[in-house]
């Protein structure tokens, strides 16, 4: 019951993922449910043939609060029941005696009303539906088929026979076996269909996060791959000399000194090569950012359409929009819930404009553009280069992210490796 409360205080509609929402929906159709069941097949029919007699007026009473009680009874249960089907908890079967309770007493009064010669116009039966539908929503998922299938046919067999000792009536009994039937595969095709195909969303749901994250490991990979191949020979030949050097000064040589003029060398040089693997790595390039963001979106179902002018833009200008475009994809896929993005550059009176839109309103953390970390190392980068950032909610419930640099203004490469090194 926690799992369901903390859902309730969840947040807006806008900022659920499209699982969630797809989940929220089908649950509550599965609230309304017997609700709706209850109030055309037990109200109306109780309430028109309600008797005047003491024990029978008593019994459609009972049968109207078991109801009630029923549909309520199963709200309860709905969603842990359907968090048992997804195995995120456990609904222990103590928590449907309730329920099994409720049913228990529906059946004896509907089988009272019918010993007692009330069951004209098919109240005791239509009683037996609702009161199965209600039961059979939050059980059909914590159940398994067959048994749920062994123990309805049971039960539908055990209730003709109680009604036939009641009332030996050929046609009656015929409806109730055939509302028994029909009310607990009904339920059982209503919650399970709907649970499968809330499951399967969900799995879509964790390989799209899975792929994500395969991503940026994959990228770590390289990156530690390149810094291997860059240190590991050096690292070799740097110790190699190293203890060749400590071997000629132990015995006086002067070819001591030139070993380690040589170590000193390679170690500069290795720190160079360092450098320029990091720099390479940090120094986005835009062309390359803006095909694998279009290829990353494709493959996570999103439509990228990317539309650049980037021939004439100098490497610093390219490398602070490609940053742009890495961490406004990286945020489309883990924050936003879009369909479509749009991705534009184009130089426009000596400014060179980034235009990343979409249809996810909460795609980049921060909600309007105040506040993620990552906005804020991205106005870093641009801040270097004289560029600006806007982020905010467009038209039509979109989102969109601008990034404006200047074309003329040229900044000294150490300063853009730090602001770089800072901003990461």
């Amino acid at each position: 019951m926690l799992g369901h409360a903390r859902r309730l205080r969840q947040r807006h509609w806008r900022e659920r993922s499209k699982a969630e929402r797809v989940e929220l929906t089908t649950v509550v159709m599965w609230y309304l449910t017997p609700w709706l069941l209850s109030l055309v097949w037990l109200v109306a029919p109780v309430l028109g043939s309600m008797a005047h007699q003491p024990l029978p007026l008593v019994l459609d009473w009972v049968l109207l609060l078991a109801g009630t009680l029923q549909c309520a009874e199963a709200n309860r249960l709905t969603w842990a029941a359907f968090d048992h089907y997804l195995g995120r908890a456990v609904l222990p079967p103590r928590a449907l005696w309730g329920s099994w309770a409720l049913l228990a007493a529906t059946l004896a009064a509907a089988l009272a009303l019918t010993a007692l010669g009330r069951g004209e116009g098919a109240v005791p039966g239509l009683a037996i539906g609702a009161a199965l539908m209600a039961f059979g929503l939050p059980y059909g998922m914590v159940t398994s088929v067959r048994a749920y299938l062994r123990q309805s046919g049971a039960l539908a067999v055990l209730l003709m026979a109680a009604f036939g000792l009641a009332s030996p009536d050929v046609a009656g009994l015929i409806g109730i076996g055939a509302v028994t039937v029909f009310s607990a595969l009904f339920s059982l095709a209503a919650c399970r269909c709907g649970a499968w195909t809330l499951s399967v969303l969900w799995e879509a749901e964790r390989a799209r996060e899975t792929e994500a994250r395969l991503a940026v490991a994959e990228e770590r990979l390289r990156f530690g791959r390149d810094l291997h191949d860059v240190l590991g020979r050096n690292l070799s030949v740097i110790s190699l000399k190293s203890e060749l050097a400590v071997q000629l000064a132990r015995r006086g040589r002067p070819e001591a000194m030139e070993q380690m003029i040589e170590v000193q060398r390679i170690a500069q040089e290795s720190q160079r090569e360092v450098r320029e693997v990091v720099r390479g790595y940090r120094e986005a390039d835009l062309g390359v950012e803006l095909a694998g963001a279009q290829g990353v979106l494709t493959a996570a179902g999103i439509v990228c359409e990317v539309r650049a002018e980037t021939a004439e833009l100098p490497a610093p200008v390219q490398s602070a929009l490609g940053w742009v475009v890495r961490e406004a994809a990286t945020n489309v896929l883990r924050h936003g819930d879009a369909q479509r993005c749009a991705v534009a550059v184009r130089v426009r009176e000596g400014r060179a404009v980034l235009t990343v839109e979409n249809d996810g309103a909460g795609a980049l953390p921060g909600g309007s553009g105040g506040g993620g970390s990552g906005l804020a190392g991205l106005r870093e980068r641009l801040a270097a280069v004289g560029g600006t950032l806007e982020a905010g909610a467009a038209e039509g419930d979109r989102f969109r992210l601008v990034a404006e640099v200047p074309l003329c203004r040229t900044v000294p490469t150490a300063e853009v490796r730090q602001v770089s090194e800072v901003a990461s």
